[in-house]
């Protein structure tokens, strides 16, 4: 009988559960306290290249108060909204630059809807993109990114292992830190293992990381 070839997508699937497989066991979770979905935003337009800039230390008060009036608007439900440093990597302007941010936990929402709200976030922010992440199941065929959250990292960590990393700034695009000094990272589920090297090489403990399966998009 004749076998069609794999495709391309099919293999970076395959060499993707078998990372999953080589990896340390990095803890997957869910539960009742995973928001629906999460949108990581700015308001931020600026190159900021130096972490001690006093434009770093904002809350983003206002934007928070901004943002959960969109979503309202648009039928969703804010659970909570945390303050991150961030790191963004512009291809456009092939630029890192340190950001203050806001990662929205969001419930109430569709795939359709989660899309509309963030690109109503870029273009009244005038941001490249804007990142969201809708929890699915492990098991959902629209699994295709995971949420990688590591403690005991920094941003100037994030921001000089991208900076010395081309492939992982490519694929990733950035990533941010609590104040409590957890890294985040979202990653499309093919560069799980590119993403475990990256943590790894900026000093973190791949054992201590928490993984959320789920669709990742960049709408802008």
């Amino acid at each position: 009988m004749h076998r069609r070839r794999p495709t391309a997508a099919l293999l970076a699937w395959l060499l993707a559960i078998a990372a999953l497989a080589a990896a340390p066991p990095a803890q997957a979770t869910t539960g009742p306290r995973t928001p629906q979905a999460e949108i990581f935003a700015t308001s931020n337009t600026a190159i900021i290249t130096d972490p001690a800039d006093p434009r770093l230390r904002t809350r983003l008060t206002r934007f928070d108060r901004q943002v959960r009036r969109i979503i309202a608007d648009n039928g969703a439900r804010t659970r909570r909204s945390t303050l991150l440093d961030g790191v963004f990597w512009s291809s456009d302007l092939q630029q890192a630059t340190y950001e203050r941010s806001r990662r929205f936990d969001l419930d109430r929402t569709d795939p359709l809807e989660l899309h509309h709200i963030a690109d109503l976030i870029r273009k009244q922010f005038r941001q490249e993109s804007v990142l969201t992440f809708e929890h699915l199941p492990s098991g959902s065929p629209r699994a295709d990114a995971v949420r990688i959250q590591v403690p005991g990292l920094d941003v100037r960590r994030l921001h000089d292992g991208l900076a010395a990393d081309p492939a992982a700034r490519d694929r990733l695009y950035g990533g941010s830190v609590t104040l409590r000094g957890h890294l985040i990272l979202v990653a499309e589920l093919a560069d799980l293992d590119l993403a475990r090297r990256f943590v790894t090489r900026i000093g973190g403990d791949w054992n201590r990381a928490t993984l959320h399966h789920g669709d990742r998009e960049f709408v802008g």
